[in-house]
This record gives structure tokens, sequence and C-alpha cells, in this order.
């Protein structure tokens, strides 16, 4: 049940933001889907590989609120995270951004499996290839989870493919 609430949860406060924003030309939607890289600050620490994929809804051309899935796996463990936030940046043919995330995580390895709030502290850089496409060339985060009461400081760096609606 809270697995379904924390997968289900940021996605309908995403869409609640965009159904309560009134549409002009400036808005826009942006897709990014790509590969993640994830030091796991486990016992021991892991080091995962993984899937990105978020969506943003721009209410200007400088500030958009972004759900965010990842996926990361590797030494017998995997992490899910789902986290919502604001994001800024800068618009521009190479565009600087930030963002604070929010949301859940969930743990597995083998026997061991945990669900925890988790945050996302960020930013990147996005490079226009055209109009309605960016290289994002690199996204850091630093990802808090506390899984079976052990607070942990995981670093994720990411690549991908921007998509502009």
């Amino acid at each position: 049940m809270i697995r379904k609430f924390l997968l289900i949860a940021p996605l309908v406060m995403l869409a609640a933001l965009v159904a309560a924003h009134p549409a002009s030309a400036q808005d826009k939607v942006e897709i990014y889907g790509g590969y993640s890289y994830l030091h796991l600050d486990s016992s021991p620490s892991t080091n995962t590989n993984g899937w990105i994929l978020s969506g943003q809804y721009k209410f200007n051309p400088w500030l958009g609120a972004v759900a965010e899935a990842n996926g990361e796996y590797g030494g017998g463990a995997s992490l899910h995270t789902v986290m919502v936030g604001p994001q800024v940046s800068w618009p521009a043919r190479i565009s600087p951004f930030a963002h604070v995330l929010i949301g859940g995580a969930h743990f597995d390895a083998g026997s061991f499996g945990d669900t925890s709030f988790s945050t996302a502290l960020g930013g990147g850089i996005d490079a226009k290839v055209s109009p309605l496409v960016s290289w994002r060339i690199i996204e850091g985060d630093y990802v808090f989870t506390h899984f079976g009461g052990v607070t942990e400081n995981n670093a994720r760096i990411s690549t991908g493919i921007v998509f502009r609606f």
C-alpha cells in the first residue's frame, strides 16, 4: 500500500499543478530519459547503474515543477525513487538548472526491503541540440534516504535526452 502511494502521489501532485495553471504560449512540457549512476552509501557501499525518467511542466521560462522516477541496480540490490519538486533554470542554448525534489524510495536487497522518505538536491546542464531536443550533459544529485534506521547520503549522476513539447 505504501509503495503504491509513493509511486502515485507525486504524479497526481504534478498533474494537479498542471491542471490548475492556465495555459499560455510560454508554457512547455519537458520529458527527460537517460542513464543513471548512483553510489549507494549502504554497508557495504555499492555502485549501481540504472535509468532516470522525469517530466517537467514549465510555468515560465525559468521555473517548473518536476516529477522524477529512478531505478538503480547493482551488487544484489535495487533502489527506486519517485520524487517531485521545483526546478529553476537559466533559459539559453546552454542551460544550467537546479532542483529540490522530495518523495519516497524503496530499497531491496534479497531478504531485506524497506521504504523511506527521500530528497534529492542537485542540478545540471542541458545543451540545446534542436528546438525540440536537448542533451542533458550532466545531472548531479545528492540523494538522501533512511533505510533500516540508517541514514544514507548517496551521490547520483546521469545523462540523457530531453524532449520539449
